[in-house]
């Protein structure tokens, strides 16, 4: 591929604006400045360096950020900054896309990609993708509201019954829920139906992804293993 053309692929602007960094002197290959735009190279696990940022290539994009309060997940947010303003211009610029969205006062585990395949297999729910939130209740957890979650809700304005896939008390007021499917709102409705309130949730994995390690805003590729699993047609069961 030539070196233009892997710049326009990785976001880096119009081919125009990708061979203009070039002739700049902008991009550098293994730590040489590379001023022709049609020198050929493969791609695959391609390191290079464009204005003194590392990056490597890939084929399409796949990342999670710990995403914090008070943004939302929309392209053209109304009330709150959205989250895609917390990216590089590149993974804006090639299209990333979240997968599934996050209330604006939800922080966590938060997926982009830009294969459009995977945002809708991810999302589907055939699939069946567990999500796991750590949930801050307004009142005091009792059994009696697990079992409610476990055993099955019926929301608000919705005749269908939901079940938690997994739920238990973590402290006197919060609770760690697992869910298959992605509702509106559906943690926030189901803890109303069970008879306590959200006062604040995180996303803490989606499916084997975790955020753990990366500050509030803050992103990362996904491992070769995470993008393995995801890809897979059952996941693998959540790590504890």
């Amino acid at each position: 591929m030539k070196l233009a053309q892997l710049l326009f692929t990785q976001g880096f602007g119009t081919r125009r604006e990708c061979a203009d960094l070039i002739a700049a002197e902008l991009v550098a290959i293994d730590g040489a400045i590379c001023d022709d735009p049609d020198r050929e190279l493969v791609p695959a696990g391609l390191q290079f360096t464009v204005r003194d940022e590392s990056w490597t290539y890939r084929e399409q994009a796949l990342l999670v950020m710990n995403k914090p309060a008070g943004y939302e997940c929309s392209q053209k947010p109304k009330h709150h900054p959205s989250v895609y303003s917390l990216l590089p211009a590149p993974l804006r610029n090639r299209g990333v896309q979240a997968i599934g969205r996050l209330d604006e006062d939800t922080t966590g585990v938060l997926l982009f990609t830009d294969d459009g395949t995977l945002i809708h297999r991810l999302t589907s729910p055939r699939h069946h993708v567990p999500k796991v939130y750590e949930v801050t209740c307004k009142h005091p957890v009792d059994a009696g509201q697990v079992d409610r979650l476990l055993g099955g809700v019926v929301l608000h304005d919705d005749d269908e019954t939901v079940r938690a896939a997994a739920c238990e008390a973590t402290g006197e007021s919060t609770l760690r829920l697992t869910l298959l499917e992605g509702k509106y709102h559906q943690v926030k409705r189901m803890i109303a139906a069970a008879g306590n309130r959200v006062e604040a949730l995180q996303r803490s994995a989606f499916g084997p992804v975790r955020a753990d390690g990366l500050t509030p805003g803050g992103w990362r590729w996904l491992t070769d293993a995470e993008s393995s699993a995801l890809s897979q047609k059952r996941l693998p069961a959540l790590a504890p």
